[in-house]
């Protein structure tokens, strides 16, 4: 079965980065979409960014140049490097997959696995 988990969350200041890890296993990693998507404390959850099977990948505005996602196919694991983080980047990070060539931005729910979360916490 599809198993996705993360690392590298953490607790920053203001205009620090962080790089989070997905490892993915269970399914063939080259048809499916990878993204993540967070979710903060009474909020709902937010599509972040993707990369869908032929490569093309997508950001949520709110974090354009600021994050960028990437994949090592050859170790079935994403990434998400996040730069000049701000305080309200904060929330629960999770990986996610779905079959096919999906955009997490606009059709999150089409993101059926995800992991089990991995915290980011930026301070000002």
């Amino acid at each position: 079965q599809v198993q996705l988990v993360e690392s590298g969350g953490g607790s920053v200041q203001a205009g620090g980065s962080l790089r989070l890890s997905c490892a993915a296993s269970g399914y063939t990693y080259s048809r499916y979409s990878m993204g993540w998507f967070r979710q903060a404390p009474g909020k709902e959850r937010e599509g972040v960014a993707s990369r869908d099977s032929r490569g093309s990948t997508s950001y949520a505005d709110s974090v354009k140049g600021r994050f960028t996602i990437s994949q090592d196919n050859a170790k079935n694991t994403l990434y998400l490097q996040m730069n000049s983080l701000k305080p309200e980047d904060t929330a629960m990070y999770y990986c996610a997959a779905a079959f096919g060539d999906w955009n997490i931005v606009v059709d999150l729910g089409y993101f059926g696995y995800w992991g089990q979360g991995t915290q980011v916490t930026v301070s000002s």
